[in-house]
C-alpha cells in the first residue's frame, strides 16, 4: 500500500499540482510544492546531480522525502474513487437500451380439429417444427437442431422408426422419449430439453409434452422436411403430376384380394408359410429357391450331357426331369407371390424421386411389412433413366405431396426446400417416362409424391426407408459424424442366398462423394423394372 502512495506522488510539477493520469480520466491532487534541488557540486558547475526531491523550505542538507499519511490517505481515496467509478463509455452502454432479441417461437394449435398428418416441416433458421394435416397446419413448436460441427442435415426425410422410450447407444444411454427415427445411423426428433438455440448432436430436440402428443399423430413414414429457412406447402396443379383412375383402383383393390389369397394357398402347398412369418418374407425365399433351381437344372443337363454309359445317361436324365419339374413348380409359386405382391402394393400411397445429379427417376412403396428392428420393409422396384431439360442447370430441391382425393383426382401440395426455382418450374423440365405413369399413375393415391432435387440419394438410403436426401449445399455435421449404417448385405442370412439379397441386391446409393456406390447388381438395361 506504501508503495501504492509513493507511486502516486511520485510526479514532476512546477507550480505544486500534480498530475495522475489514468486509464479513464486524470485526477488533480493538491500537494505540498516540491522543486528538484541540486548538489552544491551541481551550482559550481560539476556534474554530480542528486536525483531526490526536497521541501521548498530546505536549505541545508538534502533529505529522503516520504509522503505524509495525508497525502497518504487522499491518494488511497483518489484511487478507490477511480476503481469503483464505471468508465464513461460504460455509463453511455448502460444508458442506452439492449436491442430486442427475436422472439422465441411458442407452442402453437390451429383452431380446428387435427387431420391425419401429412408432413411435418423443420425450420433450422427459425429453430421451429411445423406438422401439417390436408388442410393447412395443425400444431407448431419450437426444437433445439444441431449445434455448430453436428448440424442437423437439412433435406427430405421420413419416419422409419418410431419408439416410445428410447435410449441412445451413442451419447452415455441419454433419454430420448417419443422418437421418430428418420435415418437408421440416428438422426431423429424426440423429447429433449430447449435452450433456446442450436444446441444437440444433429437430432431435431422437441419439447417433451410436444413430442408426446406428437408421437401417437405421425404414422410411420410420415414426410419429414428439414429446412435451412421457413418452408411451408403451396397449392400446385402441372400436368404432370399422376391421375389416379376409379376403375383402376376398384380392380386393384378386387385383384389384390384375390392374388393374395391364391399366394397364401400356394405357399401352404409349398410348406413355405411356416418358415416365414409374412408373405413377403415368403416371396423372398421363393426367389431363393428358384435362383437355386434353375442352378440344379443346369447342372444336370451338364451331367446329362456329358454321361457316357447308358446307366450314366439314364441317371443324369432322372434327375434332369426332376431338376426341371422342381425348377417349374417354384417358377409359378414365384410368378403368382410376385403378382399379389404388385397388386397389394398398387394400394399403398407410392414415393418417386427425380435426380439431377444421376438423371434417373426412382420409385418407392412401403410394404408395410414390419421388421424386427421396428422398421418397414420398402419396395423399389422401378427405376428408370429420365429426362431434364438444361441438365447442368440447377433444378432446386421440391417436395409435391398429394394431400387429398377430389373428384377430378388427387389435390397437390409443393414445398420449397432449396433453390431460386419453384416447383412448377422444376415440373417443366421433368419429363416422367409413359411406362412409369402407366404403371403407378392409375392408383395413386392420396400421401404418394414426387421429390425433385439436384441431389443424389444419400448412401443412408437402403431397404429400410423411402428416400434419404441430404442438400450437400448445408452443414452436415450430425450426419457424417454418426457411424455408417451397416450395408444390406451385413444382413444376409447364411443359407446361400440372402434374406433381402436377391429381392433388395446391393447398395441404393448413387452417391459414392456421401459413402455410396454405383456397383448396382440389378440388371444394366436402359429400364429396371421388378
Amino acid at each position: 500500500m506504501n508503495w501504492l502512495c509513493e507511486r502516486i506522488v511520485d510526479g514532476w510539477s512546477e507550480n505544486g499540482i500534480y498530475l495522475l493520469a489514468e486509464r479513464f480520466c486524470v485526477v488533480i491532487l493538491p500537494c505540498r510544492v516540491l522543486r528538484r534541488t541540486h548538489s552544491k557540486a551541481a551550482s559550481k558547475g560539476g556534474h554530480g546531480m542528486t536525483d531526490r526531491f526536497a521541501t521548498a523550505g530546505s536549505t541545508g542538507a538534502l533529505r529522503p522525502w516520504r509522503p505524509s499519511g495525508l497525502v497518504r490517505l487522499a491518494a488511497l481515496a483518489t484511487l478507490g474513487a477511480l476503481i469503483a467509478a464505471p468508465p464513461a463509455d460504460a455509463a453511455e452502454k448502460k444508458a442506452r437500451p439492449a436491442p430486442a432479441r427475436p422472439a422465441q417461437p411458442t407452442e402453437t394449435t390451429a383452431p380446428r380439429a387435427a387431420g391425419e398428418t401429412i408432413m411435418a416441416i423443420v425450420s433450422i433458421k427459425s429453430q421451429k417444427v411445423t406438422v401439417y394435416d390436408a388442410d393447412g397446419w395443425i400444431f407448431s413448436a419450437p426444437v433445439s437442431t444441431g449445434t455448430k460441427g453436428r448440424e442437423t442435415p437439412a433435406g427430405v426425410f421420413a419416419v422409419v422408426q418410431k419408439n416410445r422410450d428410447h435410449r441412445s447407444n451413442m451419447y452415455d444411454d441419454a433419454w430420448m422419449p417419443h422418437m421418430l427415427r428418420i435415418t437408421w445411423n440416428g438422426i431423429a426428433l424426440h423429447g429433449g430439453p430447449l435452450p433456446g438455440y442450436a444446441a444437440s448432436h444433429g437430432c431435431v430436440r422437441m419439447p417433451f409434452g410436444f413430442a408426446e402428443k406428437l408421437f401417437d399423430k405421425v404414422p410411420m413414414n410420415t414426410r419429414i422436411i428439414i429446412s435451412p429457412n421457413d418452408a411451408e406447402p403451396m397449392e400446385i396443379s402441372h400436368p404432370a403430376l399422376l391421375v389416379p383412375n376409379r376403375e383402376a383402383l376398384a380392380a386393384a383393390r378386387t385383384r389384390a384380394e384375390t392374388l393374395a389369397l391364391e399366394a397364401d394357398e400356394a405357399a401352404k402347398v409349398a410348406k413355405q408359410a411356416k418358415k416365414a412369418a409374412k408373405r413377403e418374407t415368403s416371396l423372398s425365399k421363393l426367389e431363393q429357391l428358384n435362383t437355386r433351381a434353375q442352378a440344379e437344372l443346369k447342372a444336370a443337363e451338364r451331367r446329362l450331357a456329358t454321361a457316357k454309359t447308358d446307366q450314366a445317361k439314364a441317371k443324369a436324365e432322372d434327375q434332369q426331369q426332376k431338376a426341371a419339374a422342381r425348377a417349374e413348380e417354384l417358377r409359378t409359386q414365384l410368378d403368382t407371390a410376385k403378382a399379389a405382391r404388385e397388386a397389394k402394393l398398387a394400394l399403398v400411397p407410392v414415393s418417386v424421386f427425380i435426380s439431377r445429379a444421376t438423371q434417373k427417376l426412382y420409385v418407392r412403396r412401403n410394404t408395410r411389412e414390419p421388421l424386427p428392428d421396428g422398421g418397414e420393409m420398402f419396395d423399389f422396384a422401378i427405376q428408370v433413366p429420365v429426362t431434364i431439360r438444361n441438365p447442368s442447370q440447377p433444378i432446386g430441391t421440391h417436395v409435391i405431396t398429394a394431400v387429398a382425393s377430389t373428384d377430378g383426382g388427387l389435390r397437390w401440395t409443393a414445398v420449397t426446400v432449396d433453390g431460386a426455382g419453384d416447383a412448377k418450374s422444376a415440373l417443366d423440365r421433368v419429363t416422367i417416362p409413359q411406362e412409369v405413369i402407366d404403371r403407378i399413375g392409375p392408383t395413386a393415391l392420396p400421401r404418394s409424391s414426387i421429390v425433385i432435387s439436384d441431389e443424389p440419394l444419400h448412401r443412408e438410403t437402403n431397404y429400410r426407408t423411402e428416400f434419404v436426401v441430404a442438400l450437400n449445399s448445408q452443414p452436415q455435421g450430425g450426419l457424417i459424424t454418426r457411424p455408417r449404417t451397416p450395408p444390406e448385405t451385413q444382413f444376409v442370412r447364411n443359407d446361400g442366398g440372402g434374406f433381402f439379397g436377391s429381392l433388395f441386391g446391393g447398395p441404393r446409393s448413387d452417391n459414392p462423394g456421401k459413402g455410396g456406390a454405383r456397383n448396382d447388381p440389378r440388371p444394366s438395361g436402359p429400364f429396371f423394372f421388378r
